[in-house]
Formats: structure tokens, sequence, C-alpha cells
């Protein structure tokens, strides 16, 4: 008996000294001893993250203050009122019980019971605690009587320190702790067991990753089981996206019931709601992620792609104010990226600098942020604001509204000699469009041009809402032949743009004393959407070569080259292998939305062209003979003319103004695109 009783002490001293943290909760639990506070406490918080060693230490606490103390625990409780109380009946005879009642949520159809029928019998004195993965339902709070009777905690991850601490008291070696930190973040469960694991095997070091077997173990005590496999598919889809929401869950999961599962998504114990969606404890997140890539990585695939087409279609579509948002929702996926992790910080942490529109009082912000780069750059940052002021967008610190960054969109269709001589960075960008492929009638280059605060380049919160606002730039915009991007850092991040199939100008400009990356993309040769379709390769964003496979044979036709293509691919659209050979094929008119048949791709847009030119009433004749002679396989146009009742000069007249009309409108689409905005 003497030894049981020593290792029993002895056990208690080990997980004392374990604990950290809860010093909130413990000093709210050591008032309710005093009777200074409330007769109930409910503790509430998803799996692994306390809750049971929480109530050890009550327990412990309360045996120390000569209290009796009744521990129950729900995974081993008939869910019964006769159950619960021939178990927990004591504290109804005796002031100075203390009831605790550990895995709740097992049997959470007693909460109306306990309300209603047992807990209003306790005496004066006696103390229940009750901790559960959910919280109270809200018929507590609807009944004013609960109000100072009942206290509610939410119990939540440990902050940095505390986390940091737990490590060190399991003895694990310094260099495996910031890799555990990264991994496990605040959870107590993944941080003990994740220690425990790792100070085991000898061939750990800083790229410490947790095993399938430690993954395994914690899902199983911080999820659980699920109700069904649809349950666990939209589970796996709140893991991989930055936030959830029903429209994202319909989109990823055809066939399943978006609103149910989105339903069921907001009451999980481990998932928050923002404005924006849900979205799990960092921790959950990762482990589904982790689990399902390693499970099942074709149905990972399936799902990624889903996912990936409906945030890019966003991109494209949303007003201009959620454009940030949809950006950085596409590149969230990418986050176990090393490069991508690098270059974007606020997948970390989010809301320290905001985007706003310039405002005439933010001039001094502007000369003066530009000035960290010489006065040469804050000319330029001035003469382009007397231009262009509607270009410009300013990034402030959250908390106090300083100004740590400006950028301008600038859109050029012919830079005239003031442009070119006043910014060196506009100069190489025009020459480099212009010795390279040249600016078709209606088409423009463009160039994100930021001017940041030294300890803000690289990376960091502001570039992270540059690059997003870049992205949403590019890919919305019509016309655009070129792109171009300025780097301060283009030795550090050249890898990094490369994945997104940026490639650098050969010649770095110079602003007064500072050398400049430029990064280029051309348009016509990777329209938007493939571009963004590239994006959702797996593994994410793994390395480009520098051209697109097949990009080098893209072609990029003046107007008259394009017109002469539409006519000879109109006269070929019943041979499917003449049309295969169309230099049309491999423009952005096709490749925009390509197919798997470039050929069937191009014959399809030529017939909606035709129906398109029979919309228009005033086209009708036109459209006749465009129809006739193409679409209905005439033998020679001698025959059309006939079948139609038209003298010849007369429908080759309607048929050359019909197929010019088609001609020209093709020609927009090569040039604009088929959606987007400028």
């Amino acid at each position: 008996m003497g030894r049981r009783a020593a290792l029993g002490q002895r056990l208690r001293g080990v997980s004392a000294a374990a604990f950290v943290g809860r010093r909130q909760e413990l000093d709210t639990f050591d008032a309710a001893l005093r009777g200074d506070r409330f007769s109930v406490l409910f503790v509430h918080g998803p799996g692994g993250i306390g809750k049971s060693a929480l109530l050890r230490r009550f327990a412990e606490r309360a045996a120390d203050a000569g209290r009796t103390v009744i521990r129950l625990d729900g995974r081993v409780l008939s869910p019964t009122p006769e159950a619960f109380e021939a178990e927990a009946g004591a504290v109804l005879r005796d002031e100075r019980a203390v009831l605790l009642v550990d895995t709740f949520e097992q049997i959470q159809g007693l909460e109306g019971w306990l309300r209603e029928r047992f807990l209003p019998r306790l005496p004066v004195g006696a103390l229940v605690v009750l901790a559960g993965r959910t919280p109270p339902d809200l018929c507590w709070r609807a009944e004013p009587g609960w109000a100072g009777v009942l206290e509610v905690t939410r119990l939540g991850e440990l902050g940095p320190e505390e986390a940091r601490a737990l490590v060190e008291a399991r003895g694990l070696a310094a260099g495996l702790r910031e890799p555990l930190l990264s991994f496990a973040g605040g959870n107590p469960l993944a941080l003990s067991l994740g220690a425990a694991v790792a100070a085991a095997d000898e061939q750990a070091g800083s790229r410490w990753t947790p095993s399938q077997d430690v993954i395994l173990t914690l899902l199983d005590q911080l999820v659980g089981d699920l109700p069904s496999p649809a349950h666990r598919r939209a589970l796996d889809v709140c893991a991989h996206v930055h936030m959830t929401t029903e429209e994202l869950l319909r989109a990823a999961l055809p066939g399943d019931d978006a609103t149910a599962l989105f339903a069921w998504l907001r009451r999980l114990p481990f998932v928050e709601s923002s404005a924006m969606g849900l979205y799990p404890h960092d921790v959950v997140r990762e482990l589904l992620e982790a689990d399902l890539r390693w499970r099942a990585p074709d149905g990972y695939a399936r799902m990624h792609r889903r996912v990936h087409g409906h945030l890019s279609l966003k991109v494209r579509t949303v007003p201009d104010a959620e454009v940030l948002a949809a950006a950085a929702a596409l590149t969230f996926p990418h986050r176990g990226d090393p490069l991508s992790a690098r270059f974007f910080t606020s997948w970390r942490g989010h809301g320290e600098v905001q985007e706003g529109p310039f405002r005439d009082a933010d001039l001094d912000a502007l000369l003066q942020v530009a000035g960290t780069e010489g006065q040469e750059s804050a000319d330029c940052a001035l003469f382009w604001l007397r231009r262009r002021s509607a270009d410009f967008r300013v990034y402030r610190l959250t908390r106090t509204g300083e100004p740590v960054a400006f950028r301008a969109w600038l859109r050029l269709h012919a830079p005239d000699k003031d442009e070119l001589a006043t910014d060196p960075i506009i100069a190489a960008a025009w020459a480099h469009a212009r010795a390279t492929e040249p600016l078709r009638p209606g088409e423009h280059i463009a160039v994100s041009r930021p001017w940041v605060l030294p300890s803000y380049r690289g990376s960091s919160p502001a570039m992270d809402l540059i690059q997003w606002r870049g992205t949403g730039d590019r890919v919305r915009s019509q016309g655009l032949a070129w792109s171009y991007s300025v780097r301060h850092d283009p030795d550090d991040c050249r890898d990094f743009l490369r994945q997104y199939d940026f490639i650098e100008v050969p010649r770095r400009p110079r602003v007064g004393e500072i050398e400049f990356g430029l990064f280029a993309q051309d348009w016509r040769k990777m329209p938007a959407q493939v571009w963004l379709d590239r994006l959702s390769d797996l593994p994410p964003l793994a390395p480009h070569e520098t051209e697109a496979p097949g990009q080098g044979s893209l072609a990029v036709l003046n107007e008259e080259e394009f017109h002469a293509a539409v006519r000879k691919a109109l006269r070929r659209l019943s041979r499917p292998r003449e049309l295969a050979a169309s230099p049309l094929t491999r423009t952005r008119l096709v490749t925009e939305d390509p197919g798997p048949d470039p050929a069937a791709s191009l014959r399809a847009l030529l017939v909606e062209a035709v129906a398109r030119l029979g919309d228009d009433p005033r086209a009708r004749k036109p459209h006749r003979a465009v129809e006739a002679t193409f679409l209905r396989g005439s033998p020679s146009q001698l025959i059309t003319a006939e079948r139609l009742g038209l003298p010849f000069t007369t429908y080759r007249r309607h048929l050359a103004a019909g197929v010019q009309r088609i001609c020209a409108d093709l020609w927009r689409r090569e040039l604009y695109g088929s959606a987007g905005k400028l």
C-alpha cells in the first residue's frame, strides 16, 4: 500500500510539473472553491485542447482544499438520468462536494435534464464542472435564473510561451522544438504526443514531421468518428482551403448536400466561424491535409482541382473590393510549398496591413517611402502620381494607419518621351516588349510599380497584398499583352516567380543607385485562364520550365494574319485534320479555354461566332450567307447563291460582310479575352 501511495504521489508530481498555462481557468476554479463565484462551470473546447488535464488539476486543488471529489467520465457512463444520479448523487447530499464530469459530449442528451431537474437540487456550496467538446445550448442563457450561477469557459490553445514551456517540460532536444511547435501550434495533445515520438526518434532533426501513426492517433483524439464519407469529404475541403463557404462546398463536392454539410461543419468544436466562412484549428487542418495526401492522393488531387477551379473563377469575376481575399484564397492551398511559404507571410497571421485608395494627404508619406530608394525614385513616384493618381494604392499598418508601401498599376499603350525619360523601369519594360513581341492594335503593357519601406520589402504582409492585387490585375485585364512586376530582391525571388511563369528581363534597370529586377509575362502566349489552371498542378506549384509546355509554339498573329486564318478555318470547318493545322489553335483565342482537342475547340468557337452573327437583326442576310456556305456543306458558292435565291454578286457581298464581322468579333476576343475587366 505504501508503494502504491508513493507511486501515485510520484505520478501526481510528474503530471503537475508537466502542466503549463491555464492560469485564468485555475483562478476561476479557486474562486468557486472559496464560494466567491458560480455553482456550475461549463468548460468546452475541441479534442486534445487539455480539458481532461485541466479537470485533473481541478480535482487536485479540490482535494487539497478538503473537498469531496466525485469524478465521472461520459465515455463509460450510461446516458440515462438514473445512471447519472446513481454515480453523482452524492453531490446532492454534500455541500462540500465537487463533481467533475469529463467527456460530457458523450452524454450531451442529458443536458436538458441536468439543467431542469438535477442541478437545481444542488446544496449551496457544492460545485459542478462539466467539460465537453461542444458549448452549452442557448437555453441556459434564456433562463434568467442561471445568470451568476453558470460560468461558461471556452478552452483555447496554449499561447506561444506556454506551448514552448510544455515542450521544454517534456525534455525535448532544442533542435526538435521548432519543427514540433510549427506543426502542433498550441494544441497540448499534439505537443505532448509529438514530443514523446520525436524524443524517441534518434534520427529526428530540424526537419522532423509527424509519422502516420502520430497523425492517425491525433485524428482519432481530435476529430473522432465521422457520420459518413460525405462528412469526411466536407472536412477535407475545409482543411484544404482558407475559408469554407456553402458555395465552395457545392463546387468542390458535386452531388453532396452542401447545405447540410456546411451546417454540420459550423457546429464542430474545432471549426471556427468568421465573416468570410469557416476554418478549422491549425493542427486539425494540417493533420487532415497530411492524412488525405497519404491515404488517397488521387482523391486529394481531384478535390484540389475542383477547389482551384472555383477559386480561380472568383479571382476573375468578384467585385474589385473582394479581389485580395479571392487571390489569397487561391494561393492558400500552396502553403506547403517551401518557396511559397517563404514569400507569403499572411497565411500565418491576418490583418497587420490593409490596402486602401490613395488620398491627397498621403503625398508626403509617398515621397518619404519612395525616398528610401533615393531621390530619383521619389521623383518617379511624384511624376506618375501627377499623371495617374487613380492607379495608386496605399498599404497601411492596421494598428497605426501609417503607410508602409505604395503601388501603381501603370497601363501603357505607347509611353511618351517624358515617361520613358523619367522612369528607367518603364523604359526597360517598353524596350523589352517592343524587342520581343511588339504590341498589336488595341493591346497594352502594364507595370506593377511598388515603393516599399526597406523593412517591408521581400517577404512581408505588405508584399503579400501587393502580390495578390497583382494577380487580380493581371488576370482581369483586357487587351493586356505584357505585364511586368518590379522587385527589390530579384536574386532571392527568381525561383519563386519562376513557378508562376515569370521570366526575368535580362538587363536590370537602375533608378539612381538601386538596381531592380523586372519580371515579365506574355499574356498572348499564356492566356489568363490557362495560367490559372496551371497553378493547380500537384504538388501545388511544382516548378515549371521557363516556358509552359507548348508555349514556344503558341502563335501571336497580327490582325491581317489572324483574319486570313479565320477565313481559311471557316472553309475547313468539316475537315478536322486541316483545322488542327490552323495557327488559330495556337492563339489565345483557343488556348484561353483549352479542351482536349484544339481542332474541336476551334470549330466550336467558329460555330459560336456564326451564331452570334445571327443574333444581330441587322446581320440577318450576312448570317444566312455564312451559315449556308460553311455550316450546310454546299458544294459551291454558286449553288449556295441559287439555294438562297440571290444573285451571285449579292450573295458574295453578304458573305463577305458576314465573314468580316466574324473576323472582327474573334479578333476582339483574341485581344481582350472572353472575360475580365480593364
